[in-house]
């Protein structure tokens, strides 16, 4: 590729015009074939394979034709692609960056993409659902930044980044267990099958695979391992440092249930789905706060009360379900909440004979109102944008020395006493006598 770049002996390329635009360095397929002939000794045929193989791989990219990465010998325009694109690089192929590069395609062409990029874009939207509006807003600045550059570079931008996805695009996702399982890193599938483990969070299936019935995890699973790998402490690093390996304990103070200000990555959890949120306690208390300027405080009331019903004593099961039934569901309750009358209906019904879950169907009306309505909102809120700014930022990650086992500082001891004892006088008694001892008769030491 260098040799074929160079301007004394090298490809030679002029500016071309291209419908109404003019193209600086483009080169013709057949002055390309003619130069890999020239250079190896090969027959236009070989030249022309060889140099098919250079399009495939992303080095040399088409004008015209993007869809077929083949080389033509004949005018068909070529460009070289930017060295910091070439395969050689590794860059790793990101779902998030091929995710803004279709949604910028999609504003450009008005919602009219290919095929594939159509199927990739919908795939895309459900994989990457959590953090879909920062791609958007992703996009939308790079498109703009697009808009202000010059027509010839624009356009060539434009094919170099499309020519860039056709060679290196991520495979649809598909209910394949192979294909799910084989993109992910080393760490990932490590997370990915100690989560399978965990049965009481997620269930397998079995699927057959190339007519071999194998545990295949759910896509959801790998959508989990790969949102939360970075919030891990035995899989990312632990920040500030990790409690089990130092004797710091600055971990465990940072996130206790109810401190004052939570961390960075820690408010960043609560984005990833309601759940998260109210499974923090620190969360709640900032969902709360929202709520109560919202007027509508009584949701996350009641939802809080039917967890302390169900996870309660089965001793004060009756009195905390009455008590749930006056303050929000009974005709003017000081704290009534809005429910269908089907789920009233059963909800009541349920009531005259009382156990843990007579109040799921309520609550899970309610739970389902707070994630569709209010919690859109308080992530939009000032009350969450406050709470991110002055979240605390851990610091950055650093290795200690571990703790020295108790075996090893008894020993460290015992050195230290026999090098005090070497460097202090000598007891010429204490010696004889130790040296009368050594020499005594087996005998006698016995008798002693």
């Amino acid at each position: 590729m260098l040799e074929m770049q160079d301007p004394a002996s090298g490809v030679k390329s002029q500016t071309q015009r291209l419908v109404i635009t003019t193209i600086p360095h483009a080169l013709s397929g057949e002055d390309i074939v003619a130069w890999i002939a020239s250079r190896f000794k090969i027959d236009a045929l070989d030249a022309q394979a060889f140099g098919t193989v250079m399009v495939a791989f992303g080095y040399i990219y088409p004008l015209q034709d993007h869809k077929r990465l083949i080389l033509k010998p004949d005018a068909s325009l070529y460009r070289f692609q930017t060295p910091y694109f070439w395969p050689a690089q590794q860059w790793p192929v990101e779902d998030t960056d091929y995710a803004i590069y279709l949604a910028k395609r999609n504003i450009r062409k008005k919602g009219v993409l290919e095929l594939h990029e159509q199927e990739q874009y919908n795939n895309l939207h459900k994989w990457l659902n959590h953090k879909w509006d920062f791609i958007v807003m992703q996009a939308k600045e790079q498109y703009r930044a697009g808009k202000e550059r010059k027509k010839p570079d624009r356009v060539v931008f434009d094919c170099q980044e499309r020519a860039y996805w056709v060679v290196h695009r991520p495979p649809v996702r598909a209910a394949s267990c192979g294909r799910e399982s084989s993109r992910l890193s080393p760490s990932e599938r490590v997370s990915l099958w100690l989560l399978v483990k965990d049965f009481s969070r997620s269930r397998l299936r079995t699927q057959r695979c190339s007519d071999v019935d194998v545990l295949c995890p759910p896509s959801r699973l790998v959508k989990y391992t790969t949102t939360y790998k970075q919030h891990d402490p035995f899989l990312a690093p632990c920040l500030p440092s990790s409690p089990w390996l130092t004797d710091d304990a600055t971990y465990w103070t940072l996130n206790m249930p109810n401190v004052e200000v939570p961390t960075k990555m820690r408010v960043e959890r609560w984005t990833f789905s309601f759940g998260e949120l109210l499974s923090d306690p620190r969360g709640r208390d900032d969902f709360r706060l929202f709520l109560k300027k919202e007027f509508s405080g009584e949701n996350l009331a009641f939802w809080e009360s039917c967890e302390d019903l169900k996870w309660g004593t089965a001793a004060t099961m009756n009195e905390k379900a009455q008590h749930i039934y006056k303050t929000f569901l009974a005709r003017g309750a000081p704290r009534w909440i809005n429910i269908d009358g089907k789920t009233m209906e059963v909800t009541v019904k349920g009531l005259k004979h009382p156990h843990r879950y007579v109040l799921d169907a309520a609550q899970t009306h309610i739970f389902m109102l707070m994630k569709k309505d209010s919690y859109g909102r308080y992530l939009k809120s000032p009350v969450f944008k406050e709470t991110q700014k002055r979240a605390v930022l851990e610091a950055n990650a650093r290795k200690r020395r571990p703790s020295l086992s108790p075996i090893v500082l008894r020993q460290q001891e015992e050195e230290q006493r026999a090098k005090m004892a070497a460097s202090g006088p000598v007891d010429i008694t204490q010696v004889m006598s130790k040296l009368e001892k050594r020499n005594m008769p087996q005998g006698e030491k016995l008798k002693k």
